[in-house]
C-alpha cells in the first residue's frame, strides 16, 4: 500500500481538526451561547472534561486534541463504510455517480430523509434550515448546521452496532463538530479523495492513518526524551505505537495459529493459504491439542489498531470454512470465541474493534444488523476508597491481598496488560461480587459497577490463551516514568531494561502449556548481558520454533539504522530438543527486500535458514541466541 498520500492527509487533518474543534469550544462555552440553553447537560460535561484535564488553556487544548481525534476516527470510519456500501447512503461521501456534498445532505435538500438513521427532531429542523424557514446559529452557514445535525444522528444510529466508535445521544462531542466540513478542502472532503474505493478494500488503511495521525505527537515525545523527560500515561501510546509490516504479521500468525492447527489436523489444506509458513522438521508431540476451531483463542496484549488480529481473522475464517461451518455463522463465531485484544490507548482500541467489525461485515453483509462486539478491552484506571474497599472485601485473613486485587488497575493507563491478576483470587472475588447488591445506595452501586469492570479486565488477562501474538511497545528503562520503572523492578526483574522484554515475559505467562507466542521485538534480548536472565528463563520454559532475524530496516516508517528487530515464535513448555528454524535476513534492505527474502526462504532454504537445537545456546557463556555460528564452533 502506497502510504504517501495517507501520511500527508492524516498529519494535516490533525492540525485542522484541532483548530476547528478549539474554535467550537470557545463558541460553545461563551456566556449565553445557544448550546448553554439547548443542551446544558452536554455543556456541563464538556466543562468537567476541561477541568479534569487541568482547566484553563491547557485543559481546553487537551479537550480539543481528544475531540479532534474522535471526529477524525468517525469521519474515517464512515468514509470506509460508505466506500464499501455498508451505510446504505453516503454519510460523508457523495452519491456514487456524483461529486460534491455528502449524499445525506443532497437528499435532504430534495426533501428526502432516511427515517431509520435520522432522529425524529431532525426532519423538523433540517428542512427548515435548508429552505430558509429556520435560522441557523449566529455566524453558522445553514447547510453546515443541517449537515451537522444529520452527521450527529448517523453517529447515534451506528452507536447501536459499534458503541466503541460512535457516541450515544447527548455526548458533548456533538457540540464540537467542526464547522467547515462542507468546505472543498475540509478533512471530510479530502477523506473521500484519499480513501478511494480501492484503498478501502483493505482495512489495514485504518492502522496506517492512526500511526500517521499521531506521528507529530510522537516526535514531541521523543524530543522530550532528549531533554530527559520521562514517559507517563499520556506519552506511552504516542511513543510506542508502530504499525507492523503485513508480511511480518503473516509470518507470526501463520507459524503460531496456522502451525498449531496443522499439527492437530495434518490433513488440512490451510497450508495452501500460508505463504510464510515453515513446516516442522522434526516430529512434534508436545503441542496443545485443538479439536475444533472455537478452541483456537488468539490474544494480542498490545493490539494497537488490530493488525495482528485482523490477519488472524482471515486465517481462522479459512479454518472454519474448511471444517464445514456456514458463511453466515463464521464471522460471529470468530469474534465471540477466538480473538481478544487489550490496549491502554482508547483511540487505538476503538480502531481495533472497528477493523474486526469491518472484517466480519466484509464476509457477511448483514453482520451489522445483529453484530457481535469484538473482545477488545481498553484497560481503564480503576481505584477504590477505603469505604468502598470495606464493602467489597471479605472478612478473611488475606484482606490485604483482596484490597490489592481491587486496586490493581489504579495505574492501568501506564501498566496495561503487564498487570498480572491472580487467577484464583479472580474466581473467588467474582463469586463474592455475585452475592452483593447496591441495596439502593448509589455509592455502593457505583462501587459494584467499577468492581465488575475490574473482574472483566482481570478475566481477559488470565493465562488461558492458545496463541499470543504481539508487536509490543519498545521503551528503554531510562525513558520510563517512575510508576512504570518501579513496577518493572518489582514484577519483571529479568527483563526490566526495556518494555518490549517485559512483554516477552508477560506474553509467555498468558499462554497455556503447549501453546505459542509470536512476537516482533528489538533483537537485543538475544545477546546483551542485561537480558541474560531473560534468555535463561526462555530457554528453560519455552522452545524457539521459528526466528527471523531482521536487523535494521524492517520498518520503512523508521528511517536510518536505528532499530534492529527480530520476529520469533516460541512454544510454551515445548520440547527444547526439537530443531528450530532461523532465518537470517539482516543484509536485506527495507520491508520489500526482507519480505522477498523470507518468501524465497520458504521454498529454498539453503541461503537463509539455519536449523538449531536450542540446547546449544546454553553451552555458551551468557546463552546468546547465536544461531548463525558454525557447527564446528559449537562442537
Amino acid at each position: 500500500m502506497d502510504t504517501t498520500l495517507l501520511k500527508s492527509f492524516a498529519t494535516s487533518a490533525r492540525t485542522e481538526l484541532i483548530r476547528e474543534v478549539g474554535a467550537r469550544i470557545t463558541a460553545v462555552l461563551a456566556p449565553g451561547s445557544p448550546e448553554r440553553v439547548e443542551q446544558p447537560s452536554a455543556v456541563t460535561a464538556l466543562e468537567r472534561a476541561i477541568a479534569g484535564a487541568g482547566g484553563g488553556d491547557a485543559g481546553r487544548a487537551q479537550a480539543a486534541d481528544k475531540v479532534a481525534y474522535t471526529w477524525f476516527n468517525r469521519i474515517i470510519a464512515l468514509r470506509f463504510m460508505d466506500a464499501n456500501g455498508y451505510t446504505g447512503i453516503g454519510v460523508v461521501s457523495p452519491a456514487a455517480d456524483q461529486v460534491g456534498q455528502p449524499e445525506v445532505l443532497a437528499t435532504a435538500k430534495r426533501g428526502q430523509v432516511d427515517v431509520e438513521g435520522v432522529k425524529a427532531t431532525t426532519p423538523a429542523t433540517g428542512p427548515g434550515l435548508l429552505n430558509g424557514t429556520r435560522q441557523p446559529r449566529a455566524g453558522v452557514d445553514a447547510q453546515a448546521e443541517a449537515y451537522a445535525l444529520l452527521l450527529a444522528d448517523y453517529c447515534r444510529f451506528w452507536n447501536r452496532s459499534m458503541p466503541f466508535m460512535f457516541e450515544r445521544e447527548g455526548d458533548y462531542t456533538e457540540l464540537l463538530i467542526p464547522a467547515n466540513l462542507l468546505a472543498e478542502d475540509s478533512v471530510l472532503s479530502r477523506s473521500v479523495r484519499v480513501l478511494s474505493e480501492d484503498v478501502c478494500q483493505d482495512v489495514e488503511v485504518i492502522g496506517w492513518l492512526y500511526q500517521f495521525y499521531i506521528s507529530e505527537r510522537k516526535d514531541e515525545v521523543f524530543a522530550g526524551f532528549k531533554k530527559n523527560k520521562k514517559a507517563g500515561a499520556d506519552e506511552i501510546p504516542a511513543a510506542t505505537q508502530l504499525f507492523t509490516p503485513h508480511w511480518i504479521v503473516r509470518y507470526l500468525v501463520e507459524n503460531s495459529v496456522g502451525r498449531l492447527w496443522m499439527l492437530n489436523h495434518p490433513e488440512s489444506r490451510l497450508v495452501d493459504h500460508m505463504d510464510y509458513y515453515i513446516a516442522p522438521v522434526d516430529e512434534e508431540t508436545d503441542f496443545l491439542k485443538i479439536a475444533k476451531p472455537e478452541e483456537l483463542t488468539v490474544m494480542d496484549p498490545a493490539c494497537g489498531s488490530g493488525h495482528m488480529l485482523t490477519y488472524a481473522f482471515d486465517l481462522l475464517y479459512e479454518i472454519y470454512e474448511e471444517e464445514g461451518y456456514t458463511p453466515s455463522q463464521i464471522p460471529g463465531l470468530i469474534l465471540s470465541n477466538n480473538l481478544y485484544g487489550t490496549e491502554i490507548d482508547p483511540r487505538a482500541g476503538a480502531l481495533a474493534a472497528f477493523a474486526l467489525t469491518m472484517k466480519a461485515t466484509a464476509k457477511r453483509r448483514l453482520f451489522l444488523r445483529d453484530p457481535v462486539e469484538p473482545n477488545i478491552c481498553v484497560l481503564g484506571q480503576i481505584s477504590f476508597s477505603a469505604d468502598e474497599l470495606s464493602y467489597l472485601v471479605t472478612k478473611r485473613d488475606d484482606q490485604k491481598a483482596e484490597e490489592a486485587f481491587w486496586n490493581q488497575f489504579a495505574e492501568a493507563d501506564t501498566l496495561g496488560s503487564l498487570i498480572q491478576p491472580n487467577p484464583a483470587l479472580t474466581m473467588r472475588l467474582t463469586n463474592r461480587l455475585a452475592t452483593l447488591d447496591g441495596e439502593g445506595d448509589i455509592f455502593r452501586a457505583d462501587a459494584l459497577a467499577w468492581a465488575e469492570q475490574v473482574i472483566r479486565q482481570a478475566d481477559i488477562l488470565a493465562p488461558r490463551y492458545v496463541v499470543v501474538v504481539a508487536n509490543p511497545p519498545y521503551m528503554g528503562g531510562g525513558n520510563m516514568g517512575p510508576v512504570l520503572a518501579e513496577f518493572a523492578k518489582e514484577a519483571f526483574s529479568a527483563s526490566k531494561s526495556d518494555l518490549f522484554a517485559m512483554f516477552i515475559e508477560r506474553c509467555v505467562s498468558l499462554v497455556r502449556d503447549g501453546g505459542a507466542v509470536g512476537m516482533i521485538t528489538m533483537h537485543t534480548w538475544m545477546f546483551i548481558a542485561s537480558f541474560e536472565k531473560l534468555r535463561s528463563k526462555l530457554l528453560e520454559n519455552t522452545a524457539i520454533r521459528h526466528l527471523a532475524h531482521l536487523g535494521t530496516g524492517a520498518f520503512d516508517s523508521i528511517g536510518g539504522e536505528v532499530v534492529s528487530t527480530v520476529a520469533f515464535v516460541l512454544s510454551v513448555r515445548g520440547d527444547p530438543t526439537a530443531s528450530g528454524s532461523y532465518l537470517r535476513l539482516v543484509k536485506e534492505r527495507g520491508e520489500a527486500g526482507k519480505s522477498r527474502a523470507a518468501f524465497s526462504a520458504m521454498r529454498d532454504s539453503e541461503s537463509y535458514v539455519y536449523r538449531r537445537k536450542q540446547a546449544i545456546f546454553a553451552s555458551i557463556p551468557g546463552s546468546p541466541i547465536a544461531y548463525w555460528l558454525s557447527d564446528s564452533f559449537y562442537s
